[in-house]
């Protein structure tokens, strides 16, 4: 490998805040709420130049069940305000009706409480309520690297229009996907490399526009080649191939359909990296675990692939042991490979972010760090203790 050297030069710090929230996919969107509404000056960084992620930028729009499938309602709070807020300018299909409007227990075991969305119309509503609960929203803004000071992040370091510069923090949830503050910090992480490759678009015809979901499931073995999501070749690959894909979709439901107004409408801006790399915790959630109860609990979710299962979700799996004011929401939080596509879905990342953003507040107002945090004093604000 070949090396140059740099001048060595200064960053310089430009803005403080309370909570640093890194990523603006659905986690994020919910960590920086709940950090807000908890008193804290917030400011979200996003890459992208539209907030959501996978769930908007990525095309997978589809906001998967709130409940059990046995009719019974298991997430709540930001998870279920991002629900109706994503169809709060209309929707698009699977509608849930008896949630909505106070249909039947049986009714409500008949249909999960899930929905289909308009990404552009979720990210854009997710930005002006931010905006109005006093969050920055930072756009087309590269987080490169972290300061860390006596196991505390001091400092989260940016690349953008303005240049290299740092802005300083109390706290930092990393809801990036791939864990990249814990990488850049030095907290023990765990990596999947298994990302099987995923090709979500929507297409016009005759009688208006569909999704097409295309990708190989992530349950089960792999039948084919996957991708890691940390290497930039394989992440190349990927989009490439989804591209392909989509346009021999496109041209081959133009002849079977007959239809010549079919075309794409929107396709996927983000790569479809998934599986790529978690924080290893304090705790790691194992599938195994179904109906198990945790102290520390900061809320239960279902499994989105089959009716009935319910697991108890620890705070402890959201932080880890060596960087006391890092936390982590959505798919990058401490579970095993087998229970992480339960939880990577949007509604755990409603779930987790808005854990992450309540704890990040409270950290950051006292000093102290993420597993020093009262327990009880989180879960009466997440309202665990009155679902019990």
């Amino acid at each position: 490998m070949t090396y140059i050297i740099e001048k060595e030069k200064k960053t310089p710090v430009k803005g403080s805040c309370d909570v640093v929230v890194a990523g603006g996919g659905v986690a994020g969107i919910a960590a920086a709420l709940a950090a807000a509404r908890n008193g804290a000056s917030v400011k979200l960084i996003e890459k992208q130049c539209l907030l959501g992620g996978l769930g908007t930028l990525g095309i997978v729009t589809i906001y998967l069940p709130l409940c059990d499938g046995m009719g019974n309602q298991i997430i709540f709070g930001i998870g279920e305000e991002l629900l109706k807020l994503s169809i709060k300018y209309g929707y698009e299909g699977r509608y849930p009706e008896a949630w909505l409007n106070n249909g039947s227990f049986e009714e409500k075991k008949k249909k999960r409480y899930d929905v289909q969305y308009n990404p552009q119309l979720f990210a854009i509503a997710a930005e002006q309520l931010l905006l109005s609960e006093g969050v920055e929203v930072i756009y087309d803004t590269h987080i490169t690297g972290v300061n860390v000071d006596n196991n505390r992040i001091t400092e989260v370091i940016v690349d953008n229009k303005e240049g290299h510069y740092a802005i300083s923090t109390k706290s930092v949830v990393d809801c990036t996907g791939d864990a990249d503050i814990c990488e850049f910090a030095g907290e023990n992480v765990e990596t999947y490399r298994e990302n099987r490759w995923a090709a979500w678009y929507y297409y016009s015809h005759k009688n208006g526009y569909k999704l097409q979901p295309m990708a190989t499931p992530y349950h089960g073995k792999p039948t084919e080649r996957t991708y890691d999501g940390l290497v930039s070749d394989d992440i190349n690959q990927l989009l490439i191939r989804g591209h392909k894909v989509i346009l021999e979709d496109v041209l081959k439901k133009r002849v079977e359909q007959e239809d010549e107004s079919i075309m794409p409408v929107t396709i996927p801006v983000v790569p479809p990296v998934r599986m790529t790399r978690r924080l290893s915790g304090a705790y790691t959630l194992d599938i195994s675990e179904e109906g198990t109860e945790f102290e520390d609990s900061i809320g239960k979710t279902s499994d989105w692939r089959k009716r009935g299962p319910v697991y108890d979700l620890p705070y402890r799996m959201l932080y880890g042991n060596k960087i006391s004011n890092l936390s982590v929401a959505g798919r990058c939080v401490s579970v095993t490979t087998e229970m992480w596509d339960v939880t990577r879905v949007i509604p755990n990342c409603a779930l987790t972010g808005e854990a992450a953003g309540v704890a990040a507040a409270l950290t950051a107002k006292s000093g102290i760090g993420f597993k020093d945090l009262d327990i009880n004093k989180l879960q009466n604000v997440l309202g665990v203790n009155a679902r019990k």
